[in-house]
């Protein structure tokens, strides 16, 4: 197979690794590689676009083409920016809830409920860590009404069903007071996006 198609490089965000792998996988590309860039760059995203670029040039002469695999991810256009220069295409979305979801089902959802936080499968496995921790709300719980205080759900949109995670969602939802719902996704969304760019 790797002599039929172009040698690619996806270079994604480190929240997307294990679904990205797990596409590949399941489709047999052995023609695709994947490096991550570190999902706590979320918290820094004026970070993503230069580490963008230098994760492009670093690794260009490689691969017959390179994709994206990160929404905007509140870098306000800077990102595509950056992929424009480069001449790097992304999935289509502003965030992975929207390519995770669908552009039209995750505009119903918003439209559902504005204050609704979204979980993937990396943010429930990770919640404490990247939240409670990573926010500072563990050590100084004064800060949860100020960062979720306009909230009203937390919508658990998962890619592979796992009952833990199901948990670890509830529970996160329980330590925010908000309502739980839960919508399993699959990996669509990406797996659509690889095979019209890749196969």
């Amino acid at each position: 197979m790797s002599e039929q198609h172009p040698k690619t490089l996806l270079i994604a965000c480190g929240a997307l690794a294990e679904e990205t792998l797990a596409v590949i996988e399941a489709n047999g590309w052995d023609h695709l590689s994947v490096t991550c860039l570190p999902a706590k760059l979320h918290n820094r995203p004026v970070l993503i676009p230069e580490a963008m670029r230098q994760k492009i040039q670093d690794n260009r002469d490689q691969f017959d083409q390179i994709l994206a695999l990160y929404g905007d991810c509140g870098t306000a256009g800077k990102l595509d920016a950056v992929l424009d220069e480069e001449g790097v295409e992304r999935i289509a979305g502003a965030h992975c809830y929207e390519f995770f979801m669908g552009a039209q089902q995750f505009q119903a959802a918003a439209d559902e409920e504005l204050g609704t936080l979204y979980l993937t499968d990396f943010l429930a496995r990770h919640f404490d860590k990247l939240i409670m921790e990573g926010m500072g709300i563990e050590k100084h719980p004064e800060l949860l009404p100020l960062y979720f205080g306009n909230y009203k759900r937390l919508l658990y949109i998962s890619q592979i069903e796992n009952a833990e995670l199901q948990e670890k969602a509830k529970a996160a939802a329980s330590k925010l007071s908000l309502n739980y719902e839960y919508r399993l996704t699959g990996l669509f969304g990406l797996e659509q996006f690889l095979a019209a760019k890749v196969v």
